[in-house]
C-alpha cells in the first residue's frame, strides 16, 4: 500500500486509542498504524494510581478499546515495537528492528516518563515508579497489611499511592521537599486540606527533606537515608517526583522541543505533516494565550479529536480549559482552570474547608482563573463558565454557598 494515506500514531496510552478513534469517525480511510512499545493495547493511565490500584476496578477497565475493536476498524497494533528514529525529510518511521514504515500524517503521542531521583540506589529493584500497567501490579503486591513503605514525593501520584497503601495496611511515611504536600500546586490554605487529611489517616508527613539515598543489599532497598542523618526502613520505596516528556524521537527529528513538542493550538508540530497530543504536547492555548503541557487525562482524552481532524486537514482549534481530579480516601476532588505559583492573588472558599466539602477559587483581582471542588459535584461547568466568561465577580457572593454559581455569570 502507498504511504499516501498511511496515517502513523506513535505511543500506546490513551492519546494513542483516542486519535485512532477519532481519525475513523472523521473519514480517515487510509492505512492506520498504532506503534506501542509496551505489549498491552492502548490504556489509560488514572486507575493505575487509583481504582486498580486499589483494587476497586477489573483490569480490563483499564483498556481505551475492547480487545477486537482495532481489527473491526482496521487499525494495526504494532506492540511491544520501539521508533528508533523519525525521518521527516522521508515520511517515514524506524522501527527497532531497523524497518521502516512510511507514512503522510504522523501523530507522536509518547507521552512521558517517571523522573528518577539523582540518589544512589535509586535502581534498587524494590524501588517502584508507576507509569505503566506492570509497576501498578508491582505496587498492588507491595502494598499489604503492615507493610513499611516510603514514598518519595509529595505531588498528586505519591499522595495517591499513599492513600492506596495506607488503605492496604500498609505503614507509610512520605517525603516532601516543601513546607506542606501540594504546596506549590495549590497555595496555602489548599494545601493543608489534603495535609490534614493524610495525617487522620495515620501517614506520617515529612516535609523540608532531602533523600541522601536508597539504602540496601544484594540489589534489594530496605530503607531511605535523609540528608540529616535520619534512616527510615522501608520494605519497599515509592518515588513519585514528576515526569519528563517523552522528546527524544522529536529533538532528533529536529522538531522544535521546548517542555515538550512544542504545537500550536491545532496541534501542529513545526515540521509539517506531524502532530502531538497528550503530555508530550506543549500546545499554543488560545484562552490562556500561552503554551501549556498538561500532564493530565483530560488532554489525552480531548486533544486527540483536535489531532485528528486537524491531521485530516481541517481547521480545529484545542482550547479546552484543563481539568484533573483525584481521589484519596473520601476525599473526591476536581480541579479546572489553569494556574501557577505565583500566578494569582488570592484563592477564596465556599462551603467548609474543616470538613472537606467545598469549592476554592483561584484569583487574580476579580477574575476567576480557576476552581477545585472537594466533595462537592456537578459544578465543574459551572466553574468552567466563570472562567472562561473572564467576568468580575465579587468575593463575598463567589464564597456565598447561598448564591447560585450560575447566577455569578454575565
Amino acid at each position: 500500500m502507498s504511504p499516501d494515506n498511511t496515517f502513523v500514531i506513535v505511543g500506546g496510552g490513551l492519546a494513542a486509542g483516542r486519535a485512532a478513534e477519532a481519525l475513523r469517525e472523521h473519514g480517515h480511510t487510509g492505512r492506520l498504524v498504532v506503534i506501542g512499545d509496551e505489549r498491552e493495547r492502548p490504556y489509560v493511565r488514572p486507575p493505575l494510581s487509583k481504582g486498580y490500584l486499589l483494587g476497586k476496578e477489573e483490569r480490563d477497565s483499564i483498556f481505551v478499546h475492547p480487545a477486537d475493536w482495532y481489527a473491526r476498524n482496521d487499525v494495526e497494533l504494532l506492540l511491544g515495537t520501539g521508533v528508533r528514529a523519525l525521518d521527516p525529510r522521508a515520511g517515514a518511521v524506524e522501527l527497532d528492528d531497523g524497518s521502516r514504515l512510511s507514512y503522510s500524517r504522523l501523530l507522536l503521542a509518547t507521552g512521558s516518563s517517571p523522573r528518577r531521583p539523582a540518589v544512589p540506589g535509586a535502581d534498587f529493584e524494590n524501588v517502584l515508579y508507576l507509569r505503566r500497567v506492570g509497576d501498578s501490579e508491582r505496587l498492588k503486591a507491595a502494598f499489604t497489611e503492615g507493610a513499611r513503605i516510603v514514598v518519595i514525593g509529595d505531588g498528586w501520584i505519591g499522595l495517591e499511592t499513599a492513600a492506596a497503601a495506607r488503605t492496604a495496611g500498609a505503614q507509610v511515611t512520605v517525603l516532601g521537599h516543601g513546607e506542606l504536600p501540594l504546596l506549590k500546586v495549590l497555595g496555602r490554605e489548599a494545601a493543608e486540606v489534603f495535609a490534614r487529611l493524610h495525617e487522620e489517616h495515620g501517614v506520617r508527613l515529612r516535609p523540608g527533606v532531602e533523600v541522601e539515598r536508597i539504602t540496601g543489599t544484594g540489589g534489594r532497598a530496605d530503607g531511605v537515608l535523609l540528608a540529616d542523618g535520619t534512616r527510615l526502613e522501608a520494605d519497599a520505596v515509592v518515588v513519585g517526583v514528576g515526569i519528563t516528556p517523552n522528546v527524544r524521537l522529536a529533538e532528533q527529528a529536529g522538531l522544535e522541543v521546548r517542555n515538550g513538542i512544542v504545537t500550536d493550538e491545532h496541534l501542529r508540530t513545526s515540521v509539517p505533516g506531524i502532530h502531538a497530543a497528550g503530555d508530550v504536547a506543549n500546545a499554543y492555548h488560545p484562552f490562556l494565550d500561552r503554551h501549556v503541557r498538561v500532564e493530565h487525562w483530560a488532554n489525552a482524552l480531548n486533544q486527540p479529536e483536535t489531532a485528528a481532524l486537524s491531521m485530516l486537514g481541517q481547521d480545529a482549534v484545542y482550547d479546552r480549559l484543563p481539568y484533573f481530579y483525584t481521589d484519596q480516601y473520601d476525599l473526591g476532588m476536581e480541579y479546572t482552570g489553569y494556574t501557577e505559583p505565583g500566578g494569582y492573588d488570592r484563592v477564596v472558599f465556599r462551603g467548609d474547608r474543616d470538613a472537606r466539602r467545598f469549592i476554592a477559587f483561584w484569583m487574580s483581582g476579580n477574575r476567576v482563573l480557576a476552581g477545585m471542588n472537594v466533595n462537592v459535584w456537578d459544578v465543574v461547568d459551572p466553574i468552567r463558565a466563570l472562567v472562561e466568561s473572564r467576568a468580575g465577580v465579587d468575593d463575598a457572593r463567589l464564597a456565598d454557598p447561598a448564591v447560585p454559581l450560575d447566577s455569578l455569570l454575565p
